[in-house]
């Protein structure tokens, strides 16, 4: 693996570092946002600097009006834009609609991609990813999904019926359209595309979460008696679960890299807190207590970012990094946490309180040890992988 940077990433770092720092940064106290994430004006505002920076949704194709980025080149620019809680906003790159572009670039028909996914990829749209359930339903175990879909022949043509309940269900409040997962007759699992606004969709109500970096919060969406037309089944059915594999391993390490950019950011905070913090006679950063806590997170920062390269170039080689991305993301999450757990404990105060960015990131950041599957569940998926020889 050569980790050199070429001049093209070397410029699109620069460019995107510059971006965050000049244009978003100064928007991370603007009033339209709250607990449940940026309001909707917010959210088109920023669109609106990246489009005029050339960065909106840099991962979609060039078709679409992407930069066509691979792996390793998101890597380097989520990475920039996750220095702040607003710039995976802004670039278009936040979850779950930069895992959506992706599923629907791979499996949508061209139809598709014209009535939902353009105006996604040009930041008109939001979408929402409808897989997660309350129990008994399926959370880290897909297999329990209870959400059904019923094939019907009736006078308004070939449709299929969807009842079920969806929850934690990441942008529903103002999205245009969902991907929804759903049993079949036969067990298998089939996703299907419908607008937001159409009968048989109601929000519930939205859960009150740690985090409020997710435009449109996360939701409790009931199902009942959608109807779908066959048209809209997304990729073909039965192919659910596989389609899931499609989104969710380069979709966990994207989280990775944006989380790395927080990390850094909530260290760098801290660091230049302990050059110029005076205790005892001496900067803070000359105790060992605070200097050791720092030099951990250095290192803990090195490694996440190995991890992410390396899942990135795994995926770039054309392989599906299924054991890569596990690993990725727990070695990332557990180690990102850290970072920001030790950064709060260096700023003492300042850390537990909205003086610096870091109390934010923090709230933030400890959600991602559970989402996209727990450390717990990608630590048993790759014992059976290494069980299996």
């Amino acid at each position: 693996m050569d980790f050199s940077l070429s001049p093209a990433q070397i410029d699109l770092q620069a460019r995107t570092r510059r971006f965050i720092a000049d244009e978003i940064i100064p928007m991370e106290k603007d009033p339209r946002q709250d607990s449940h994430g940026p309001h909707e004006a917010l959210r088109r505002d920023l669109v609106e600097r990246a489009r005029r920076a050339g960065l909106l949704t840099p991962h979609a194709s060039t078709e679409l009006g992407g930069l066509g980025l691979s792996h390793i080149d998101k890597a380097i620019v989520f990475e920039e834009a996750g220095y702040s809680p607003l710039g995976p906003v802004a670039l278009n790159i936040h979850a779950p609609d930069e895992g959506n572009i992706h599923l629907m670039e791979v499996v949508a028909t061209h139809e598709q991609k014209e009535r939902w996914l353009r105006p996604l990829v040009q930041g008109h749209i939001r979408s929402c990813f409808c897989m997660t359930e309350p129990a008994p339903g399926s959370g880290s175990d897909p297999s329990m999904l209870q959400t059904t879909a019923t094939r019907v022949h009736d006078s308004g043509g070939d449709h299929y019926l969807i009842n079920g309940l969806k929850w934690f269900i990441t942008g529903a409040t103002g999205a245009s359209f969902a991907i929804i997962m759903a049993r079949m007759e036969d067990g298998s699992a089939t996703m299907f595309l419908s607008d937001m606004d159409r009968d048989g969709i109601v929000i519930e109500r939205q859960i009150d979460a740690l985090d409020s970096c997710f435009t449109g919060g996360h939701g409790v969406v009931r199902f009942t008696n959608l109807r779908v037309p066959a048209s809209d089944v997304l990729g073909r059915i039965g192919e659910g679960f596989r389609y899931a594999q499609v989104r969710l391993a380069p979709a966990r390490l994207t989280h990775c890299m944006r989380w790395q950019g927080q990390a850094r950011r909530a260290h760098e905070v801290a660091t230049a807190y302990a050059r110029q913090r005076q205790a005892f006679g001496k900067p803070l950063i000359e105790h060992e207590g605070v200097g050791f806590m720092l030099a951990d997170n250095d290192m803990d920062l090195h490694s996440a970012r190995l991890a992410i390269w390396h899942c990135a170039w795994v995926l770039d080689q054309g392989h599906k990094g299924r054991h890569e991305s596990s690993m990725a993301k727990v070695l990332c999450s557990e180690a990102q946490w850290r970072v920001v757990d030790r950064s709060v404990q260096v700023l003492g105060a300042s850390g537990v309180s909205d003086e610096t960015i870091v109390a934010r990131i923090f709230k933030d950041i400890r959600a991602f040890r559970v989402y996209d599957g727990p450390s717990e569940v990608h630590r048993w998926s790759m014992a059976n992988r290494l069980g299996r020889g």
